[in-house]
């Protein structure tokens, strides 16, 4: 396959136009996948549904987007990330475009937890991580921080924007505007995309000796080759500690902050709009934070690492329920400190999964691990609006989830010695 650009020789090695449109594709989708945070009232209020129902349809969204991912993975393998991501970009739109002629709770789960939870599934974190490991053979932790922190900046880009245009236009026409993103950048990933270095003959950035460039692979089936990652991870220690502690990543960020702090402004009487210019001052920092670690991830102990961004991230959460009595001003000092580790425990969690797997595996190992992440988020996103509905009030949901990240970062120093250094491959169970 030719190169789009073949005019001249280019200094820059198209690895880092990969890295765009990556980053464009997780930024528009997350920013979709970010749209609940903003349509929960004004759904609550037209239809009268009840926070719980409403979060369980977020809840099957977000188990949708972690359980896809590692099925993606064996089916960027099988038909290519190109083709992947224009599906996925597609599928989303559909299920967006369809929602104003909702009525039913059902059709609610139906199209945003079933079809946008796949379509977005089909391009979450796991796109990244399998980029990163085909296109890159050095620089892999900074170029992770950098497509994780395209998730905050989806935030930073559409939540402002998307709760202005629900305040003052209704939720129709936003959720019409951003299938209207999606579909355009349909095309975009169709002229720039590649599925590896070896389609337009260079090598993975970084690496000098083509002989040790690794063949590619095409699966026969995209679901045994997932299912055969899933039998070798379950055999592992280390798959279970990232498992368990990405799923309290999940529970703490995606399905609590993600999805419920808005409308728990809202309950403390802080205006839709500038709620989410609080999630958006957490992308800024996450920016920030996320792509720091990735450059940290490339020289210092992940586990290490780890157990201060799980640290600190309890310590937040069991700050904000007290923050609402210190005004504004006290929300923004947690969305600051929140935000810098808001996902920043990406990075070092890949660099350990492909450590302990190795590369060529990384992308599906990491798709089981980040099914963990979203499981959490959904068990989280239900249990927070089931609190909510019950209790009245987000305190207890807070006060869990700071002391799940305490676990956490206990958890990440018990894992195995053997994914301790940096780039240093560790021996995995040989398949039967």
């Amino acid at each position: 396959m030719s190169q789009p650009f073949p005019s001249a020789p280019s200094r820059v090695h198209y690895a880092w136009y990969v890295v765009g449109i990556t980053f464009v594709t997780l930024l528009v989708a997350a920013g979709i996948r970010s749209m609940p945070g903003v349509l929960i009232i004004p759904l609550e209020q037209e239809f009268g549904w009840s926070r719980a129902t409403i979060s369980f349809a977020v809840s099957v969204n977000l188990v949708l987007y972690g359980l896809m991912g590692p099925f993606a993975a064996a089916l960027m393998d099988w038909m290519g990330i190109r083709r992947t991501m224009m599906l996925s970009l597609t599928l989303i739109a559909a299920g967006v475009v369809i929602t104003p002629l909702m009525t039913e709770p059902w059709q609610l789960v139906l199209l945003w937890g079933v079809v946008v939870g796949g379509g977005t599934g089909m391009t979450a974190l796991v796109l990244g991580a399998t980029v990163v490991n085909r296109w890159f053979a050095d620089r892999r932790g900074l170029v992770m921080g950098m497509l994780t922190a395209s998730t905050a900046t989806g935030q930073l880009v559409f939540l402002p924007l998307l709760a202005a245009i629900v305040q003052n236009q209704g939720w129709r026409p936003a959720v019409i505007g951003v299938a209207v993103v999606a579909l355009l950048v349909v095309p975009v990933i169709g002229l720039i995309m590649r599925d590896r270095p070896a389609d337009i003959g260079v090598l993975p950035l970084g690496q000098k000796d083509a002989d040790v460039t690794t063949a590619p692979t095409r699966p026969a089936n995209p679901i045994k080759a997932a299912l055969d990652g899933l039998r070798i991870g379950v055999r592992s220690k280390d798959f279970w500690l990232l498992f368990g502690t990405f799923f309290i990543c999940g529970c703490s960020t995606n399905g609590l902050i993600g999805t419920h702090l808005i409308p728990a402004c809202i309950d403390q009487g802080i205006p839709e709009v500038r709620a989410a210019g609080l999630l958006a001052m957490m992308g800024i920092f996450d920016l920030v934070g996320t792509t720091l670690s990735g450059w940290l991830s490339d020289r210092y102990d992940s586990r290490v690492l780890l157990f201060w961004y799980y640290g600190l991230r309890g310590l937040s959460l069991v700050f904000l329920p007290f923050s609402f009595d210190l005004s504004f001003y006290g929300l923004s000092l947690f969305a600051v400190f929140y935000g810098l580790d808001w996902i920043a425990t990406v990075p070092p969690t890949v660099r350990l999964s492909a450590d302990a797997f190795g590369r060529e595996r990384a992308g599906i190992m990491f798709g089981w691990i980040f099914a963990g992440h979203q499981l959490g988020a959904a068990f989280a996103s239900f249990g927070a609006g089931t609190l909510r509905t019950a209790l009245d009030g987000y305190l207890e949901a807070f006060i869990i989830a700071g002391l799940l990240c305490l676990g956490a970062a206990c958890m990440s120093l018990m894992i195995g010695n053997r994914a301790r250094e940096p780039g240093r491959p560790v021996e995995v169970p040989a398949e039967a």
